[in-house]
């Protein structure tokens, strides 16, 4: 099963808010990414690419470049529950 993405939105800390279809809001820690993938780096070394997320065609994944990218899935399960109170 895939968790699309309707909408995200970069925050403070390299972390992204990410609202699914089915309405649930996410927030994903991609910093905790740069130790693991030498690739994510490139998000804190280029001034402004981490603010240039867009979500992928069809809301599959999201992406920051041709080579830069992470899948709903990734962010649906290792992302943390975000509630609005």
């Amino acid at each position: 099963m895939f968790y699309r993405i309707k909408e995200i939105k970069p925050l403070d800390n390299y972390k992204l808010l990410v609202t699914f279809i089915n309405d649930e809001v996410k927030e994903y820690n991609v910093g905790i990414l740069f130790d693991k993938n030498n690739d994510f780096k490139v998000l804190s070394n280029i001034t402004g690419l981490f603010e240039q997320v867009k979500v992928d065609t069809g809301g599959y994944g999201i992406s920051w470049n041709d080579e830069l990218d992470l899948s709903c899935n990734e962010l649906y399960f290792n992302g943390t529950v975000k509630n609005f109170v």
